[in-house]
């Protein structure tokens, strides 16, 4: 008598295949290390601008590394529709910080932090929409959008070191100049993980030098233990749809990051890539983390695919991976003493970072320009020539609106919801005319992401923040 064999099991595809335990750690060590960079550079950011107290700051740090944790978990394990189910990490979005800030300074950081509940939530409301909306931003409005985020960050970062004044100490300029070229040259000359976390270099070399000589100190913040982050650390949000415009308009041009960080990475990981269905997952992950980081403080919270390099150079695609990458960053979100010892670096270090990644970003708005058609026959040069200058106005001239009802500078006064705007109703009106580029689509090439602070090192290619 003779037996069936039973079917072979279908085989695991390499993405949901489990690593072992002795593997699983040095690989998830490693993503954290190729992304660290982002975090603690974003929070000492949002310190500096905002003049935080050392507790404070690490109270701050300690939410952002438990939610980058919590997001990788998320985006990798997946739970219902919610989360990728790809090796993805999450991190604060660097362009989503700059506008936080930029609402802050303007209106109160009570006023961000209801901002970025309304973008969260935003994002959350529109994906059923998700088809149509992707398509107003084009690489056209997206590059206009973030080269106008890094020339307006470029000089928040400048006030770090100056002071509010806009003048400067010649030791804190100096600092924050040794900071740069610290910065500069760890990118330069090293390579792999190592080149991955230049910005940390960066400031770690900036706080020894400034110590060293004088030029600034070190002064962590008080405690031990295990760290908590503080609810509400900024007071109950402050709705005002006015003032979150920024960020509501930056919510929205995240769906075609998004769609475009997706494909590349199930195509990386050789799964099909499935837009229509990762994508809404994806961002339901982003959207639901960004709501829990304003409560503590946060911006956006952004999916990122940056560590993807890492994942091309070792061959391993498991997202168990980038998930215990995530485990390993809530445990260092509870570590009290890290995330205290590093609120005491010196400003103008910070400064000196924030130069540096904000240049960064306006280059990404180059780079997604480039993409875009701006050939002399086609209108995109105009749309993007016009759109600039809509955005760059109020900062060059920043009492151009003064005389206008409150509801007009808060709309014009911005720079980047200027620009954006003017942006997208050229690019839909000359494309309805006629005699534009034709009806955008979601680009082939994946957008760079808003979500990285320091330059891609694998790839040898400036990163997003």
């Amino acid at each position: 008598m003779t037996t069936t064999p039973a079917p072979a099991a279908p085989p695991v595809e390499a993405v949901d295949a489990r690593v072992p335990w002795r593997r699983l750690v040095p690989l998830a060590a490693q993503h954290v290390l190729a992304m660290i960079a982002a975090p603690v550079s974003t929070v000492f950011l949002v310190a500096g601008t905002l003049k935080t107290s050392p507790g404070a700051t690490a109270s701050l740090l300690s939410a952002v590394l438990l939610l980058c944790g919590a997001g990788a978990l998320l985006q990798s394990l997946g739970v219902w529709r919610i989360g990728g189910r790809l090796p993805f990490v999450m991190l604060p979005g660097g362009a989503a910080t700059a506008l936080f800030l930029q609402i802050a300074q303007e209106h109160g950081p009570a006023t961000a932090t209801g901002a970025a509940l309304l973008a969260a939530a935003l994002l959350l409301a529109v994906l059923p929409l998700y088809a149509r909306v992707v398509r107003l931003f084009p690489p056209l409005v997206m590059g206009v959008t973030v080269l106008l985020i890094g020339v307006a960050m470029i000089r928040v970062a400048a006030r770090l070191v100056t002071g509010p004044d806009g003048t400067g100490e010649p030791r804190a300029v100096l600092l924050a100049a040794l900071t740069v070229a610290a910065t500069v040259t760890a990118y330069v000359f090293l390579r792999g993980v190592w080149r991955q976390t230049s910005v940390l270099i960066g400031m770690a070399a900036g706080t020894a030098l400034g110590v060293g000589t004088g030029l600034g100190s070190f002064a962590p913040a008080a405690g031990s233990g295990f760290a908590l982050p503080v609810f509400l650390p900024f007071g109950t949000p402050r709705f005002d749809l006015l003032a979150a415009l920024p960020l509501l308009v930056f919510a929205l041009t995240t769906l075609a990051e998004i769609t475009g960080q997706t494909v590349l990475n199930s195509e990386t990981v050789g799964r099909k890539p499935a837009p229509e269905r990762d994508v809404p997952r994806v961002a339901r992950a982003d959207a639901l983390v960004s709501l829990t980081g304003a409560l503590f403080g946060t911006s956006l919270m952004v999916t990122s695919a940056e560590n993807i390099g890492i994942g091309r150079l070792t061959g391993v695609r498991s997202r168990f991976v980038t998930a215990g990458a995530g485990a390993l960053l809530v445990l260092l979100g509870l570590a009290a003493p890290v995330s205290r010892a590093l609120a005491g670096i010196p400003e103008a270090v910070v400064g000196g970072s924030a130069l540096v990644v904000y240049a960064v970003i306006a280059v990404m708005g180059v780079e997604m320009l480039r993409r875009a058609d701006l050939s002399g026959t086609g209108t995109g040069s105009l749309t993007a020539a016009l759109a600039l200058t809509a955005g760059l106005l109020p900062l060059l001239s920043p009492d151009l609106y003064a005389g206008f009802p409150g509801w007009a500078r808060t709309i014009l006064g911005s720079g980047v919801v200027a620009g954006t705007l003017t942006a997208v109703l050229l690019t839909a009106l000359l494309g309805r005319l006629g005699r534009g580029s034709g009806t955008p689509s979601p680009p082939a090439d994946p957008p760079a992401r808003t979500g990285r602070d320091a330059p891609d090192r694998a790839g040898g290619r400036p990163s997003t923040v």
